[in-house]
């Protein structure tokens, strides 16, 4: 590895190399040329010239462990204080909110509605954002300011008030769920990533248990100042400004750059998601690759389906009221909220292992998920209302059913998406159905259909059944894709017996002869050659690329 660390080094990069004839065929055309950098992905600068296929596997895995030690606790921490925040709305419900701020159910369901609104405003400016600066340190930012905004929510007392500090929530909290896309592409293989979104999605069940509990505690705080539900902000806060502050100092921005591992370690980090054949970063915003990505159709099949299947996640907010309204009282449906946690952690274990060790199963596992949803929301519209258990169980058979799926997508969207800037707005169109289907998902739960809530349970049924159909249209149309580009490669291979290809097939797929590129430094001097991997190629260009299924 001793040669692996010199071209991690960014001292020893900064001394030229002799250039030397770049290669041709036996036509005599040139079949390499040279690159800045900036032009392509990071990690080229600590690959270049390295026999990546040399990496020792033993070693490979030694620094995945390490990886996920530094970095999947504090993704999983901020995203358990992310869905936790979403839930404290619920469970403020419950504490006194709605007495207290003089809140109708509209205005209540308004207050959901306008975070998300603002929440898909701020998507592709947070976006470019990240595209443009370190990841690390803009989601550190965001999560501090998040962290104040939400102690202020203790002093929010009217709708305008709480309207107010949700609008700024959103707007701070819009960066997390792209952000940690994004991290996530760049540290694991593809395989790699389901497990790992998995991991920190089942952080939302573990907040809904912690959430449950903090929410008990704070119904026997007993102060003339502060009422239980502003306790619950408070202290919610408190424990955010803590993350943001480790977030700042210890989260790192890519690979090539991480502070736990060694220039040795990061050559071996690069190599391992080389087959994802996606690079890693590239900081130089690509208007070539927003255009394709605008043109692509799978992006507009992800945006829909990120809007169906949020519309259901209303169901975080209107949680405590629906199930109060089965029939349990205030201290009975604030700790049953630990039991929604269990059951959501359950229910990402299940699916994500199954579409982890199942081969392209992916589609079939998330439609499944659906299809258990709606057999509970089925039986919540038609139990009868003295059946309050079977009610609860019914409740937490559509909940679980349904919040699967959606990790597989987030895993599955960056799997299939490469070119830096394609796949940062690939996850910002994408998020944005996510806003919109949760803009929408508060205003089904009118007054006037409590109890028993027939009409948005109807509603969310439909939206889970449109949800699994397009996963499914989502496989068919990447397998249609990877069956047209072996049968691309299929005609580019040379006839049997032939020694050269046709001119007529030059650069094309695997059995043609394809350009080589190599690196340069700042004078001009070529540096080594470039794994076609990290040519921040998008999954259109790179006819390499194979979408998993």
């Amino acid at each position: 590895m001793s040669s692996s660390a010199s071209l991690a080094d960014p001292e020893k990069q900064a001394a030229p190399l002799e250039p030397h004839a770049l290669p041709h065929d036996a036509h005599g055309h040139a079949h390499a040329r040279k690159v800045a950098l900036s032009d392509i992905d990071v990690a080229a600068a600590v690959t270049a010239g390295v026999d990546l296929d040399a990496v020792d596997e033993q070693e490979a895995k030694r620094v995945l462990r390490k990886i996920d030690w530094h970095i999947l606790p504090l993704m999983c921490l901020i995203f358990a204080l992310q869905y936790a925040d979403k839930n404290a709305l619920g469970q403020s419900a419950v504490l006194g909110l709605l007495e207290d701020a003089h809140l109708t159910q509209n205005q209540y369901n308004q207050l959901g509605t306008v975070f998300y609104v603002f929440y898909l405003a701020a998507e592709f400016p947070q976006n470019y954002l990240l595209q443009r600066f370190p990841v690390a340190k803009v989601l550190a930012i965001d999560i501090f300011l998040w962290a104040a905004l939400l102690m202020c929510h203790a002093a929010a007392k009217s709708f305008a008030a709480l309207a107010t500090v949700r609008t700024f929530l959103a707007l701070t909290e819009a960066a997390i769920m792209p952000g940690f896309m994004v991290v996530t592409a760049m540290f694991y293989t593809r395989d790699e990533g389901v497990r790992r979104v998995g991991s920190w999605f089942l952080m939302d069940g573990t907040a809904i248990v912690v959430l449950g509990f903090i929410a008990f505690g704070c119904l026997h705080i007993h102060t003339t100042t502060l009422a239980p539900w502003q306790w619950l902000n408070i202290i919610l806060g408190l424990i955010t400004l803590v993350a943001s502050v480790l977030f700042w100092f210890f989260f790192p921005d890519n690979p090539t750059t991480a502070w736990f591992l060694t220039p040795e370690e990061r050559v071996v980090a690069v190599a391992r998601i080389r087959v994802n054949q996606a690079g890693i970063e590239n900081k130089k915003f690509k208007k070539s690759q927003l255009m394709e990505c605008l043109r692509d159709p799978k992006t507009w099949m992800w945006f829909f389906y990120a809007a169906f299947s949020q519309v259901s996640n209303s169901l975080s907010n209107q949680r405590g009221l629906i199930v109060s309204e089965f029939g349990f009282n205030s201290i009975q449906t604030t700790l049953l909220g630990c039991v929604d946690g269990a059951v959501l952690i359950l229910a990402v274990l299940i699916s994500t292992t199954l579409a982890s060790r199942l081969p392209n199963a992916r589609a079939y596992v998330g439609a499944g998920g659906y299809a258990v949803g709606i057999l509970g929301a089925i039986l919540v519209n038609v139990l009868s209302s003295r059946l309050k258990v079977g009610l609860l169980c019914s409740y937490w058979l559509g909940a679980g059913g349904s919040f699967a799926p959606f990790v597989i997508a987030l895993a599955w969207v960056g799997a299939v998406t490469a070119g830096h800037t394609k796949r940062v707005c690939t996850n910002a169109i994408m998020i944005i159905g996510y806003a919109l289907g949760n803009a929408v998902g508060p205003q089904p739960w009118k007054k006037q259909y409590q109890p028993r809530n027939h009409v948005p349970w109807t509603v969310i049924c439909v939206c889970w059944a449109v949800s699994g159909a397009l996963m499914l249209l989502l496989r068919w149309y990447l397998a249609r894709e990877n069956a047209r580009r072996d049968a691309e490669q299929a005609a580019a291979a040379p006839e049997p017996g032939r020694g050269d290809v046709d001119e007529k097939h030059e650069g094309d797929g695997d059995g043609a002869s394809e350009e080589e590129v190599y690196l340069e430094d700042a004078r001009g001097a070529e540096v080594g050659k470039v794994d076609k991997a990290f040519l921040d190629l998008t999954d259109i260009e790179n006819r390499d690329f194979r979408y998993v299924l």
